[in-house]
């Protein structure tokens, strides 16, 4: 494994299903090295094709486009749903036609256009308190309510992962009563936006909170963590809206490269990436639910139960996308 211009480069060899001889695929990667690694040698080691990547935490879609028809993507990994958005946007995807893929990923977590597609989902959370508050039956349009006064953590309400909720919130109640929402849910910050998911459930460990904001597989790599472990231990996890419309989801997702050399092999890798195999790897390895219906959660996301999600398509939550920035603008939310 070298680094090489800030590039993870990798490759192995070995002979499997047909896929067509040619230069190793490059993917593009918003998805951290210890993930995505062991999944891309699997399937070098069944097919034979090398795969080199590039990992990056933001700007692939600014280098994509600079590169124009030079670009040496094939596939791009991102790790949420608006950085799928922002390729599209950008015109920087192809469409796929592959029957494999149609079968395994359902049309919920698929663009119309087959432009983009899930690989796996997370839960927006609420993390409650064991000591203070208790498991609790709670819908997000309670977090603007009194009884929360002071008592809500989160990280920035520009961060994508809340974009994409409250995107889905103006999905099901529109933008006036969301801007609202959004008013009351500031009104009951313990404390100004800040830090990531894993802060969050650390503030409420340490009392600067009741309740937090967060994706429910942070909460199986807390466990996961000697160092974290404590951590997730002094929160209980809990899905809202089951009573109704479903718990949020958010995903991760993958697109085909508009000017990808590979093509062919490009579009195997993505097969294989929602075969059973890759789509168990997510889920024992990131604590994330696979998109495809018959693969199982890990045994430790299982033991959190079942839960109701919300079935609003994904590709809706797009549509919206520029608003939610807005309203998230308009009501100074990270102030």
């Amino acid at each position: 494994m070298k680094l090489l211009n800030n590039a993870v480069l990798f490759g192995l060899a070995g002979m499997a299903f047909s896929v067509t001889a040619a230069e190793p695929l490059t993917v593009y990667s918003y998805r951290q090295a210890f993930l995505i690694e062991p999944i891309l040698e699997k399937f070098t080691e069944q097919t034979g094709v090398d795969v080199n990547v590039v990992f990056a935490k933001d700007g692939l879609a600014e280098r994509i486009a600079r590169e124009g028809r030079l670009s040496p993507a094939d596939v791009v990994l991102t790790s949420d749903f608006s950085r799928l958005i922002e390729l599209v946007e950008k015109d920087l995807v192809s469409t796929v036609s592959s029957p494999v893929i149609e079968e395994n990923i359902p049309a919920q977590y698929r663009s119309p256009q087959n432009d983009w597609f899930a690989l796996t989902m997370r839960v927006r959370n609420v993390y409650s308190s064991k000591e203070r508050t208790g498991k609790i039956d709670i819908n997000y349009q309670d977090l603007a309510s009194d009884k929360f006064k002071g008592k809500i953590c989160t990280r920035s309400g520009k961060h994508p992962y809340n974009v994409a909720l409250v995107a889905s919130m103006i999905a099901h109640d529109g933008e006036a009563k969301t801007k609202t929402w959004l008013e009351g849910v500031k009104a009951n910050l313990a404390r100004k936006p800040q830090g990531n998911d894993r802060d969050q459930v650390l503030a409420v460990k340490e009392g600067l909170c009741d309740v937090a904001i967060g994706n429910s597989y942070y909460f199986g790599n807390m466990m996961m963590d000697k160092n974290q472990k404590s951590w997730a231990e002094a929160v209980y996890i809990n899905f809202p809206n089951q009573q109704n419309r479903g718990a949020h989801i958010n995903v991760s997702g993958m697109a085909l490269a508009k000017y990808a050399p590979q093509k062919d092999n490009a579009v195997k890798l993505m097969e294989f990436l929602t075969s059973n195999v890759a789509q168990g790897m997510y889920a024992e390895v990131n604590m994330e639910y696979p998109v495809k219906a018959d693969v199982a959660p890990s045994k430790l996301v299982a033991s959190w139960g079942d839960f109701k999600a919300d079935s609003l398509p994904i590709y809706k939550l797009a549509e919206h996308h520029q608003a939610a920035v807005k309203l998230l603008d308009e009501v100074k939310f990270d102030l």
